[in-house]
């Protein structure tokens, strides 16, 4: 019964969850295996059964499941292959991944079996679908095919005794007719080898048809390479079936570019699986037979159909418009020259212009008196008897003309301009008329004006033309435009990344908070652009009540987001290298915060009943950076961490917070309380949050102790936290964590900087 289009469309994304589930899991596995066999049944629509069989033939060739699981799912799949193999099945796609599902279910069902001889449902379920595609190859499409030879292969490959490695140690054995007992209840030996003896010998039946297809001969050769390298009883009668193949012998002419391609193809497989025999035994039986093999493909490549690197021939017929000495060795005409009669006198017109003819009769005759279906059954067939030398020299003509009247006319019209100046200039008098001056030239120019008027054609006065108004941006449109202006600007500050840095004046002058975004063209330029476009450009907008309805206020306070969440992401794909973009950043916001609380306390003072919501974005943003690289942070990253904790321009309680929630980890707990130990030496108005959070960090973490110990020692001598003088911590370990490697010293505190509670330290 037919589903539902929608409930597909439902069911399909529900499985594409449980495959990303076990892709993340394999442990999830048999459980998704046994959930979805109903679901993609024999029952179901095409697009179900599809996704079904992709699914199956991805589990059982998924190397994150292991063998043991896969053995232990496999006899439950068996039923739901077998009823879909057995359903007038046409969709390529199914029928692949269900032949594929197969040749990774053989080994592991028959190994099952060898196991447990009681269990004969899945030896006749896997047998019957074995028979099935056995029996439906050759009708199967070229990329079923190709599945087919991989799925004979791993038949052959069972079905032949292998190597024990070790006796003792069945399980870790390879699957073959070896490790079946000779008294076993299902499996036959004889009957099983012979089986695989007829396969065999089908899969290699590619290399001798008349004419072969160079997919499932390539296919072939390379399903070959497994048997030749784990079964030694076959390995020559494949070797030697191989060494007789010569695809320039299985093709037929014509030897178009195709065959060529797929006779180069073969070739090529082939020599690379008898190069590949050669390395892993160079002292192969058959090796001056293999050698030879390969010097036999390298000249049949030069022998057959290389016709590409042969003279071309002669033409059989002349090609273009023969030059003298062709004619004189090909005998052939001259095609015949038109004789082109001068222009006729007078005016120019166009049937002048393409009057080719000197006689009177034709060229006066008025075609126009001609009905159009007539004149239409005249002109067809001369065309298709008009000469391309002979129409091109009428063409020629033509254009030659039209050129020679363009060239007078433009002569005339020179000449006619000069000799209107010319008149002027006779009737100039010399004397002397200041006041006089303007009038007489504004004459001239009004007489040389009526005269070029006279002589162009008249035009149509035209009025000033003027641009309509563009329409109105809507909301989303000014949006959008605004961020892909933000992306070209991180596309400058990607380019200046990648781009050299010039050499730093040592006496240049560090503007901080006062210098211009725009006065140089590195890296810092393009982040303090950023930056104060998300900080600056928006300030006042957020709390300004009259605007509040204004699309422009929300449309520049989401581009300011926008901002801010692209600049987010771009840091934490490299926080390392962009450390310093992260600082002024944050710099900036903590200014800008500054500058609207200022502002804010103005507007409270002048009016009692304003109470601004201020969200102070260096609090939010830079707890979010902290979350965002402290997972990635470990021992050797006390630099970077100091770094950023010396220059952010304030500290707060959640900053402290997140350094503390180091200490959770043993292997960083040194890391937490060397960074709180630098905020306590060198960034005083934090020193007091800072010992706090080491006494905490002291009480919750039993690592902690020995470092923490030191910097409270130290820094609080009276703290209630530190054990007696005379008595030393006992060590103990938390449950869930492990002993955390102690750090001999204090870290070695580098240069204090400037206090960045008074004036935050611009970020270079």
């Amino acid at each position: 019964m037919a589903q539902p289009m929608d409930n597909v469309v439902d069911q399909l994304a529900q499985l594409n969850a449980a495959r990303s589930l076990v892709l993340g899991d394999a442990a999830f596995y048999p459980q998704i295996v046994n959930g979805i066999l109903p679901i993609v049944g024999a029952s179901t629509r095409l697009e179900l059964r599809r996704w079904g069989a992709n699914f199956l033939a991805e589990t059982f060739a998924s190397p994150m499941l292991p063998a043991a699981q896969k053995e232990q799912l496999a006899p439950s799949v068996l039923q739901t292959i077998r009823e879909i193999l057995e359903l007038p099945e046409t969709d390529t796609p199914v029928l692949q991944s269900l032949v594929q599902t197969s040749a990774s279910l053989y080994p592991l069902v028959f190994r099952h079996v060898v196991k447990t001889p009681q269990d004969s449902k899945s030896w006749e379920t896997i047998t019957a679908i074995k028979h099935d595609i056995l029996k439906r190859m050759d009708s199967f499409p070229c990329p079923v095919k190709l599945c087919c030879a991989k799925f004979i292969q791993r038949v052959v490959q069972v079905q032949t005794p292998g190597v024990i490695a070790d006796p003792r140690r069945p399980d870790q054995n390879e699957t073959s007719l070896a490790v079946v007992p000779r008294n076993h209840a299902l499996l036959s030996i004889p009957n099983l080898e012979a089986e695989s003896s007829g396969l065999l010998d089908r899969l290699l039946g590619v290399f001798q048809e008349e004419t072969s297809d160079a997919l499932l001969v390539n296919a072939t050769l390379n399903c070959l390479a497994p048997l030749i390298r784990t079964r030694q009883s076959i390995a020559n009668k494949i070797v030697n079936t191989v060494l007789e193949f010569y695809p320039a012998k299985h093709v037929r002419p014509p030897f178009t570019p195709t065959v060529r391609v797929s006779v180069k193809s073969m070739e090529r497989t082939a020599r690379a699986l008898v190069i590949n025999i050669l390395k892993k035994n160079p002292n192969h039986p058959l090796l001056g037979r293999m050698q030879m093999y390969i010097e036999r493909l390298m000249q049949s490549r030069l022998e057959v159909a290389d016709d590409a690197s042969r003279k071309r021939g002669l033409p059989a017929e002349p090609t273009d418009g023969l030059d003298n000495a062709k004619r004189a060795r090909l005998n052939a005409l001259t095609p015949p020259m038109l004789k082109i009669p001068p222009m006729a006198p007078g005016p120019a017109s166009y049937d002048k212009l393409f009057t080719l003819t000197e006689d009177v009769g034709l060229s006066s005759f008025d075609v126009k008196q001609l009905p159009i279906d007539l004149v239409l059954k005249i002109v067809v067939p001369l065309l298709s008897q008009v000469q391309d030398a002979t129409l091109a020299q009428a063409a020629d003509a033509v254009r030659t003309r039209y050129q020679t009247i363009t060239k007078e006319q433009n002569l005339q019209r020179q000449q006619q301009l000069k000799a209107a100046a010319a008149d002027e200039d006779d009737d100039y008098e010399p004397e002397y008329q200041p006041m006089d001056v303007a009038s007489v030239v504004s004459d001239e120019a009004s007489a040389v004006a009526a005269e070029v008027a006279d002589l162009q054609p008249d035009l149509v006065s035209l009025g000033p033309f003027v641009l309509p108004q563009p329409p109105p941006l809507s909301e989303e449109e000014a949006g959008e435009i605004g961020r892909s202006a933000v992306a070209r600007v991180f596309g400058m500050l990607s380019a200046a990344e990648t781009s050299p840095t010039p050499a730093k004046n040592q006496n240049q002058q560090k503007l901080g908070f006062a210098r211009l975004a725009g006065s140089t063209f590195d890296r810092d330029a393009w982040s303090v652009l950023l930056t104060r476009l998300a900080t600056r450009a928006p300030a006042g907008l957020e709390n300004d009540q009259s605007t509040k309805e204004d699309p422009a206020a929300r449309r520049q306070t989401t581009i300011a987001d926008s901002i801010r969440e692209t600049l987010y992401r771009f840091i934490l794909e490299d926080f390392r290298g962009r450390l310093n973009i992260a600082i002024i950043w944050l710099n900036e916001e903590w200014y800008n915060d500054r500058i609207r609380m200022k502002s804010a306390a103005d507007q409270r003072d002048g009016d009692q009943d304003a109470e601004p919501n201020l969200a102070l974005n260096y609090d939010t943003w830079s707890t979010r950076l902290l979350d965002g690289f402290l997972a990635y942070l470990d021992a050797r990253d006390i630099k970077v961490l100091v770094r950023f904790l010396s220059e952010v321009p304030e500290i707060t309680m959640a900053i402290t917070q997140r350094v503390a929630g180091l200490a959770k980890d043993p292997e960083r707990v040194n890391l937490c309380v060397q960074s709180l130990m630098y905020l306590i030496m060198f960034r005083p108005p934090a020193r007091e949050m800072c010992l706090n959070t080491v006494e905490d960090v002291y009480r919750a973490y039993e690592e902690s102790r020995p470092a923490a110990t030191k910097v409270l020692t130290k820094w609080r001598p009276q703290s209630t936290v530190l054990p007696p003088p005379a008595t030393a911590p006992e060590p103990s370990a938390a449950p869930e964590l492990s002993a955390a490697p102690e750090s001999s010293a204090a870290p070695e505190a580098p240069a204090a900087p400037s206090n960045p509670e008074a004036q935050p330290a611009a970020a270079e």
